[in-house]
């Protein structure tokens, strides 16, 4: 279950270094997504990850010869604490579809679920800071990073209710870098727009 973070007396939120200007709100929620205890398990090492999932092995039919339906080398995966699943069946080599089934959940994760965070005080990750450029965030889609950074500047969206120049403010990066950084993700962008629509606000361009 996640903890809800509840004001302190002051107003403030607990932990959070004091900003007279900022009053504590708390973050958005969005039953469209599944929340998760932080750290996101997206952003984890692989060993840690690992530890939080399910895996089974079979066979599957379809391109690929005889071969592929006599040996299990299809690979499933559950990460248990979501129910979200993964899944990579289209190498002959198990140990191969074993590693595509993790990069794939990872971009699972880090598109549908979400750790509950602040939604007007965010001190950038390591991989963040390592990875911005001034106020660009160069990322390939297909980097061991990215699903990392797009869980974190979703978390942060969500919590601001889909205040996507607030949350780039935040981030350090310009409204149209983050906007271009979940679209890389076509089922992420397509959530964040959802989401936008819902709060009233307007869909971002592609």
């Amino acid at each position: 279950m996640i903890a809800r973070p509840r004001p302190a007396a002051n107003g403030r939120a607990p932990g959070l270094p004091y900003d007279a200007r900022v009053a504590y709100r708390p973050p958005f929620v969005d039953p469209a997504y599944v929340m998760v205890d932080a750290p996101h398990p997206a952003t984890l090492e692989e060993s840690d990850l690992l530890r939080q999932c399910e895996f089974t092995n079979g066979r599957v039919g379809g391109p690929g010869g005889q071969h592929r339906n006599r040996v299990e080398t299809a690979v499933f995966v559950v990460h248990r604490p979501s129910g979200l699943e993964a899944q990579a069946t289209e190498r002959r080599s198990q140990i191969e579809n074993r590693r595509n089934a993790i990069k794939r959940l990872r971009r699972r994760l880090a598109s549908h679920a979400r750790t509950l965070v602040s939604r007007d005080v965010h001190a950038c990750s390591p991989l963040w800071q390592r990875r911005r450029q001034g106020n660009k965030l160069p990322v390939n889609p297909d980097h061991e990073d990215y699903p990392g950074l797009l869980a974190e500047a979703l978390d942060l969206v969500v919590a601001r209710r889909y205040d996507v120049a607030g949350a780039a403010a935040l981030l350090g990066i310009t409204m149209s870098q983050l906007s271009r950084l979940i679209h890389h993700d076509k089922g992420a962008f397509a959530k964040l727009n959802a989401g936008r629509e819902a709060c009233g606000l307007p869909p971002l361009r592609k």
